[in-house]
């Protein structure tokens, strides 16, 4: 038994010359290793963090900016269409104005036809009447008196 506490405490000895200290080293040195790998992957979150918050920023700009750029073109499109409109009611206004115009200049050209058309059978049935001709004087004065009663009727229309 002596032999054996002799032999344990050599041991002891022996391993604690050569073997605790290279043991402890390499502990201490995994310990270190750990903690660095441990710091390493702390700050590569906290850039992984940043990259992301700043990637969130740019994708938050960007939507602005396409909203922003979408409404933009929503607006000049309701000018563009109102433009349009007014475009086409001011052209429609012309041509309404320019047809009736027309119309009136018609209406006037009809009405001294008319005119001369009833004067001419009022002549010719006066003369139907009388059962003669008339001269020339006669004429006129005939057509001038039917012209202003056509044109007393005409005003009370």
């Amino acid at each position: 038994m002596v032999w054996t506490v002799a032999a344990f405490l050599v041991l002891v000895g022996v391993l604690a010359k050569f073997g605790w200290g290279p043991i402890l080293k390499g502990l201490d040195e995994r310990e270190e290793n750990l903690r660095k790998t441990r710091q390493a992957a702390d700050e590569a979150r906290r850039v992984a963090e940043d990259f992301r918050r700043d990637y969130e920023e740019r994708l938050s700009r960007a939507e602005a900016q396409a909203q922003r750029l979408l409404t933009e073109a929503e607006n000049r499109a309701r000018a563009f269409k109102d433009d349009l409109i007014k475009a086409a009611q001011a052209e429609n206004e012309k041509m309404v104005a320019a047809a009736r115009v027309k119309l009136a200049e018609e209406e006037r050209r009809l009405a001294r036809e008319l005119r001369a058309e009833m004067a001419e059978l009022s002549l010719k049935s006066t003369e139907k009447l009388l059962r003669r001709e008339l001269g020339a004087a006669d004429q006129e004065r005939l057509m001038k008196e039917a012209l202003a009663d056509f044109e007393s009727w005409a005003a009370k229309k």
